[in-house]
This record gives C-alpha cells, structure tokens and sequence, in this order.
C-alpha cells in the first residue's frame, strides 16, 4: 500500500490532493510540523527530516510535485497528466517544475522569518524582499489564467495542484496574500472548493 507522511498545509499537500483526486488506496500519516524537531524519530524513515515522504514498496520519493508526477504515471492512466505527445507536455511540465523552483522557493522564506523563527531571530526586511520576489514572479500565473480555468490542455491536471498549493500557502501568510490578484484569487477558489481537496483539509485534521 502506498503511504504518504504528511503535516498539514505542508508541501505534502499537493501529494495528498493528488492521492485524492485519482481515488488511490493509501495510508496517511500526519506528523507536528516540522517533524524534525517534534517527531525526531521520523528522520529513521526519511534522513532529510522533510515532509513529504511517499513509500510506495521499493519506492521513496521525498518532492511533492515529483509525487504527483510519479502518482499519474504509475497508476494512470489519468486526465490529471499530458501524453508527451501533447502540444502542451511542455508547459505542463514547465509549471510543475515553476511550483518549487520558482514559485514556492520565495515563499519558505517568508513563513521562516515571519512565522517560524522565535520573534528574536525573524527579519522583516528579509521577509518583504521575498515576498516582492514571489510577487514578481506570481505575474505569470496571473497572465497564464486571463483567459482559462486552468492552466493547461482546458483541464484540471497535477499543474495545478502544484501552482494551486502555492497560491493555496500564499493566502496563509499576510505578506504574500494580499499580492494574489484576481486571476490567481479566482483560480484558487476554484481549486479549493473541488472535493478532492475538501477531502484531503479533512483528512490532514485526524
């Protein structure tokens, strides 16, 4: 059986969403955040100490969108993927990458010197060249859905569970929620409001 660790709201999210969405058998193990410090004995199953960590048999996959990836590709097929022959597959692919890389990078850095350093250690100035850093490169998700529901092939795919987490953590944190314009607010309501994600905010509460 597959068996995800996950913390609530964490990156590990996106895999639980996905899990949810493609209706899979799984075990869900939900861990204090961050695990490292409240569930030292984590890091005997996953040496990073990070959240997610997926076991799937031989199989141990520690990045939420390469989950998600994994997920559709393993236990396809699904609409929530793109064939490589698709005249989209590489922009789906380029928005899965974007997720981490690009777009949620920024946004650890804000929830690290605003929420999660003692109030001694948290640096203002830090956290707002971040969060500009995140806004400028959120105008891209907002040109992307000027004229669509999602972001790729007229569909709901794992693009967007990676890009939604994101804006879906961005709306947790004052800094970066008052950047999300009203493509980004729209899109996010979109996605939250599908019973999949319902869901997985229901079973990350056990």
């Amino acid at each position: 059986m597959l068996t995800l660790y996950h913390c609530a709201d964490a990156r590990s999210l996106r895999a639980l969403w996905c899990l949810e969405e493609m209706e899979l058998d799984y075990e869900l193990i939900n861990l204090p955040f961050p695990p490292r410090v409240f569930a030292k004995e984590y890091k005997e199953i996953n040496p990073l100490g990070t959240i997610p960590f997926l076991i799937d048999g031989e199989t141990r996959m520690s990045e939420s969108s390469g989950i998600c990836h994994y997920l559709t590709q393993k236990y396809g097929p699904t609409d929530m993927a793109l064939d490589v022959d698709h005249r989209e597959y590489g922009s789906f692919l380029n928005w899965l990458y974007f997720s981490d890389a690009t777009l949620t990078f920024p946004q650890t850095l804000v929830l690290r010197y605003t929420v999660l350093e003692p109030k001694e250690r948290r640096l203002p100035q830090a956290a707002e060249d971040y969060a500009a850093w995140f806004s400028g490169r959120l105008r891209h998700v907002e040109t992307a859905l000027e004229d669509k529901e999602y972001l790729v092939a007229d569909r709901f795919t794992i693009a967007d569970i990676a890009i939604g987490y994101a804006l879906h953590l961005a709306e947790s944190l004052k800094p970066l929620k008052e950047r999300l314009g009203p493509n980004a607010r729209a899109y996010l309501a979109r996605l939250q409001a599908r019973a999949a994600f319902q869901r997985s905010q229901e079973k990350q509460k056990t």
